[in-house]
């Protein structure tokens, strides 16, 4: 069976992403694309006080004026989330009449994209998606893995992180690499980042690169 969408990390550093609209939807919109380090620019004639900070802040771009057509010039990405289907419609042929990936706030049916629910630790993100038909499912997953993935695992992931330069230089092989990340991706290791043991879990990955390195 093929899925709905192609699961996919995209890099928005430093790209164009216009959000057509200002309100709490709008306001969520921008401000997952500013976690992205995207350069977001907002259409909109009035906006929450959240994004008329950001813009006064000089975050994002605000056009203080609906949408119209030829308002979309050079976006990577345009998200649609007025209150209005058919501005939001207007807006979605626009965009990717001019090659912009879409998103539209309710309305899958005219997306290019949509965006999972999301549990955030660190640098692990972990994605839910429905593809669209159920955010009250996505809902709940979500705050299933939220329970069971804690914050430990992005402190953990950000030690490995640290020792994976090291780990390369010293286990030659991809064999030994591969044992590596297994006995290092262990309950005890997890646990020990878990009782704020950082040391403790830090030297134990590293004695997992040693007895690596004494196998024959």
């Amino acid at each position: 069976m093929a899925l709905p969408y192609y699961p996919v990390n995209l890099n928005l550093a430093g790209r164009r992403c216009a959000v057509i609209g200002g309100g709490a939807v709008a306001a969520r919109k921008v401000l997952a694309l500013l976690a992205a380090g995207a350069a977001v620019t907002v259409v909109s004639p009035a906006v929450t006080a959240e994004l008329a900070a950001l813009a006064a802040a000089g975050q994002i771009t605000h056009i203080e004026r609906p949408y119209w057509p030829g308002a979309i010039e050079n976006f990577f990405i345009v998200i649609c989330a007025t209150d209005d289907p058919d501005v939001n419609r207007q807006a979605a042929e626009e965009g990717r009449a001019k090659g912009a990936l879409v998103n539209v706030a309710d309305a899958p049916e005219l997306c290019d994209f949509t965006v999972p629910s999301q549990i955030v630790r660190g640098d692990l993100v972990i994605t839910v998606s429905t593809g669209g038909k159920s955010p009250a499912l996505a809902r709940r997953l979500r705050q299933e893995l939220e329970a069971r993935y804690g914050p430990e695992y992005g402190l953990y992931l950000a030690m490995v992180g640290r020792l994976r330069d090291e780990m390369k230089e010293r286990l030659a092989t991809p064999r030994a690499r591969e044992c590596f990340w297994r006995r290092a991706l262990d309950d005890e290791a997890l646990a020990l980042v878990k009782a704020g043991k950082l040391h403790e879990a830090e030297e134990k990955i590293r004695d997992a690169i040693g007895g690596i390195r004494a196998e024959p």
